[in-house]
């Protein structure tokens, strides 16, 4: 039922509701994928070099990392419904910037904006917890992240359709309309926002995170330019360091931060943050070789010309991957210890890389290796949020997992940056990276993900007691926020606004009994 707090929307506003929450989730999904495939044209129409295309798609991940928890604070009570359309407005602003043929740094001021709406699906779960029954609640939520999924695999090729047949700018021009349109509906639609107490947003810690860990991407990006021994690239990696270190000192000294950093203390959540940001970078570095590899003419040696239309749907089974996976962990998490999946999924995305490193003579290789990393970050993502439930008393599930969301775009952002470091050399915009380059690419990656499945194995292991991955006393929880995370519902996981509810509420009958039989001595297990 919804929150006593929260005025329950007419019928006719409760119809509308999920639909319009749905074309918002798809809108934030179209949004966060329109940088990828379009980094090598962006190069090309605009005149900059690739490593500084890159930043298209890094400032919105970057913008993301920040938004996404100050969203969830600002929209934690009485000003939901507002925080939610002045963010759709952001969007459109954003979107209405990076259309107009204004130069590159307007595009990358528009882009930034944009990266703003990645904070709104959260709150658009949020809402539809709150507005609506349980029993419309629970599929509304899973609908709600299955679009976010889809909507980036649909993203690539569409953005990319536009592109090829109406010019760079059109499918911002896309995003403006859609935005606009969403806008208006949820003007139309929204309910009142619960009534409940809000805190103060955390102003120094967002702005401190945003300038540590924006200059430390920036010092990335201009590592080859620079030099990575010269003066000034130390200077500002240093200055950026040490603004991070503050943010973490601020941090722990604040009544209400931003995210509770406290919480890293505890293994579990320190190896799910770990893997989150690590994944995260090899996730976003091989995505970026891949797109631009299978647009390189085939005159330079290697690569397939592909079309902007084509380098996205090289994208589209990872998507659909990742939601196979889900279902796959639903199986898997009631016969494997829930740990072990987590390096699992990191050793599949692995696989996948590896195909790249000495399989990448043919473009449907490019199909495949992107499946078969799709399923293994299928598998992190869908095991995290059940992982933080189990290690977390409840009051501190949404808190834990906003700062898991936080590192995960740090992870985004960081990949997309390094991406165009490790293949860029400084022989010019124009210059087209030997096939070695993209070979070095790949074995860095591996190296990411072996380090990620031994940070995961190694700092979980310690919690596994005769086959359990956490003690005995959370096993059931920890279960049934598995099946929850795998549907891909990952309610905890995205919503960082409030709390997650309890996972039993949205377990079936049957999976409650065997949550039960795994607490045996849980009080008020029998009731």
């Amino acid at each position: 039922m919804p929150s006593p707090s929260h005025a329950a929307p007419s019928p006719g506003r409760q119809s509308a509701l999920t639909p319009v929450l749905l074309s918002l989730a798809m809108l934030v999904a179209i949004i966060s994928s329109l940088g990828a495939p379009l980094i090598p044209t962006i190069a090309e129409v605009d005149g900059v070099s690739v490593a500084g295309a890159q930043w298209s798609l890094t400032v919105t991940m970057l913008v993301g990392a920040v938004a996404t928890p100050a969203m969830g604070r600002l929209g934690d009570g009485p000003h939901r419904r507002r925080v939610i359309l002045v963010g759709l407005a952001v969007v459109l602003i954003g979107s209405v910037l990076a259309a107009l043929p204004l130069g590159f740094a307007w595009l990358i001021v528009g882009r930034a904006l944009q990266g703003a709406g990645i904070g709104l699906t959260p709150l658009a779960m949020a809402t539809v917890r709150d507005a609506l029954p349980a029993e419309k609640a629970r599929p509304a939520i899973a609908t709600l992240s299955l679009t976010s999924a889809v909507g980036v695999g649909l993203g690539y090729p569409v953005t990319g359709l536009f592109a090829t047949y109406l010019g760079l700018h059109s499918g911002f021009w896309f995003a403006a309309v859609a935005a606009a349109a969403v806008l208006v509906a949820c003007a139309l639609v929204l309910p009142p926002s619960p009534a409940r107490p809000s805190h103060r947003l955390d102003t120094p810690g967002a702005l401190l995170l945003g300038l540590g860990l924006g200059g430390l991407l920036f010092a990335l990006s201009q590592a080859e330019r620079w030099g990575w021994t010269s003066p000034r690239l130390l200077a500002v990696g240093l200055l950026a360091i040490a603004l991070l270190v503050w943010w973490v000192l601020h941090e722990l000294r604040t009544a209400h931060p931003l995210v509770d950093v406290r919480l890293v203390k505890e293994r579990t959540i320190l190896a799910t943050d770990l893997t989150a940001v690590l994944s995260g970078v090899g996730l976003y570095v091989m995505m970026s070789v891949v797109t631009r590899y299978v647009q390189t003419p085939p005159s330079a040696g290697y690569g397939f010309g592909a079309t902007v239309v084509v380098t996205g749907l090289t994208l589209v089974p990872f998507s659909l991957a990742s939601l196979v996976s889900g279902r796959v962990v639903r199986v898997l998490v009631r016969r494997v210890p829930l740990a072990s999946l987590l390096p699992l999924g990191c050793v599949v995305s692995l696989l996948g890389t590896i195909v790249f490193v000495f399989a990448r003579n043919s473009l449907w290789e490019m199909f495949v290796l992107m499946g078969v990393i799709g399923l293994g970050v299928g598998f992190t993502i869908s095991v995290m949020p059940a992982l933080i439930v189990s290690a977390v008393p409840a009051h501190e599930t949404g808190s834990a997992t906003s700062f898991n969301q936080v590192v995960k775009y740090i992870g985004y952002s960081t990949g997309s940056a390094l991406s165009a470091v490790v293949v860029t050399s400084a022989a010019g915009s124009s210059s087209v990276p030997p096939n070695r380059d993209y070979g070095v690419a790949g074995v860095l990656d591996c190296g990411v993900w072996i380090l990620t499945a031994l940070v995961a194995w190694l700092l979980v292991r310690s919690h596994r007691s005769g086959g359990r991955t956490v003690p005995a006393a959370r096993g059931g929880q920890a279960r049934e926020a598995a099946v929850v995370a795998a549907e891909p519902v990952q309610a905890a996981e995205t919503d960082t606004a409030e709390p997650a509810p309890p996972a039993r509420e949205l377990l079936p009958e049957a999976a409650r009994r065997t949550a039960r039989q795994d607490a045996p001595g849980r009080p008020g297990a029998d009731r």
